[in-house]
């Protein structure tokens, strides 16, 4: 018996053979055609970038490492060279890292730093409970305020007006996620209330401090609530611009919290309901996981941000890496290099801002996987 091919019952509305696909090019040069030469102004815009970048990157490049000067003790060698002077990380890099922390304590400052670095990486680790890694966290933030404070263990004391640098933004960031966070979330199960009192409160919060900027928040908190606080009753500066960051952050990631809470469908509520649970546990098992699934990325973008916001507290007189790198550049020998300075602190920012994003898509990839 005949083998009939398929291709032979193939046919078109007006009785013709079917026409081959075009041909698609693959590999290499098919991605530049599809991506960078698709049409006249593309092939136009990917020539002028081209020739921008081949013009740029040599000249970066000899700035940066050809021409530029690495040890210069006195900066004499850095006067003449016709690159960057990286000599002025060299020279400032303590007081950059550390601000004004005493010199021969600045060891503690570093192991501050490497636990965070070391929570971070313990964090991404797939594989174990949440309660886990949050008791994790409670325990390196006990050690780090140990280790900054002092006056245990054969510390010596170390008032918070010392503290500067990476281990102070360390201090301030951590302590406004983890009491923004939980904010957020009161705040946005307040404004769903149905009793009027808690959900006009959360909702005056929420609207009024996204209403302001973070440097006048961080004012009324370092200067205007001084003012109708008794003397006895002053709270330290620092613990008041940590009490600022942390309205700030939870009023706009109560939003993103709500956003997540309107996406849970009905259903799940009632099903809730039908099972029993009371508002508390129905919030905690069924509803707040999913809702909080939903908006990682979006609460792991303010997470990012706030790390950022940390160089706000430089106008309270809180000294953390920036305001620590402009206090380096008052040197006259080395306040020419400032470019060099900032570079070195957007690095910083660069690679903890990266750290956070890296660990925020494996918590995405692993939520996704449990929904599959």
């Amino acid at each position: 018996m005949a083998t009939l091919s398929c291709r032979s019952f193939a046919k078109t509305s007006d009785g013709a053979p079917p026409r081959l696909p075009p041909p698609v090019a693959r590999g290499p040069v098919g991605w530049l055609r599809r991506n960078l030469l698709a049409s006249p102004f593309d092939a136009a815009v990917t020539l002028l970038l081209a020739l921008a970048i081949a013009w740029f990157v040599p000249r970066a490049f000899a700035w940066a490492l050809t021409d530029a000067v690495f040890w210069a003790p006195d900066g004499a060698a850095c006067r003449g060279a016709a690159g960057a002077c990286w000599a002025v990380i060299g020279e400032k890099y303590r007081l950059i890292l550390f601000g004004t922390y005493p010199y021969e304590e600045q060891w503690r400052g570093a192991v501050v730093v490497a636990i965070f670095v070391a929570m971070i990486g313990f964090s991404a680790i797939g594989g174990i409970s949440v309660r886990v890694k949050l008791a994790a966290w409670a325990l390196a933030s006990v050690a780090t305020l140990v280790l900054l404070l002092g006056g245990v263990f054969g510390l010596s004391p170390v008032r918070t007006h010392l503290w500067g640098g990476l281990p102070l933004t360390i201090v301030i960031f951590v302590s406004t996620v983890a009491g923004g966070l939980p904010l957020a979330v009161l705040l946005a199960l307040g404004r769903q209330s149905t009793m009027p009192a808690i959900r006009a409160i959360s909702v005056g919060v929420i609207e009024v401090v996204r209403g302001l900027p973070l440097i006048a928040v961080l004012f009324v908190a370092s200067l205007v609530f001084p003012l109708f606080v008794p003397p006895e009753l002053q709270v330290d500066k620092l613990i008041r611009a940590i009490i600022g960051m942390i309205i700030f952050f939870g009023a706009y990631a109560a939003e993103i919290v709500r956003g997540g809470l309107q996406a849970i469908p009905a259903g799940q509520h009632e099903a809730a309901k039908a099972l029993g649970l009371g508002y508390g546990l129905r919030m905690r098992l069924v509803v707040l996981p999913q809702a909080l699934a939903l908006v990682v990325p979006a609460l792991l973008n303010d997470i990012i941000r706030a790390f950022k916001n940390t160089t706000f507290v430089a106008i309270l007189g809180l000294f953390d890496v920036l305001g620590a790198a402009k206090v380096a550049l008052e040197d006259p020998v080395w306040v020419r290099y400032a470019p060099e300075v900032y570079i070195f602190v957007f690095i910083l920012y660069l690679l903890f801002c990266l750290a956070f994003s890296r660990q925020g898509m494996a918590v995405e990839r692993r939520l996704a996987v449990r929904r599959r």
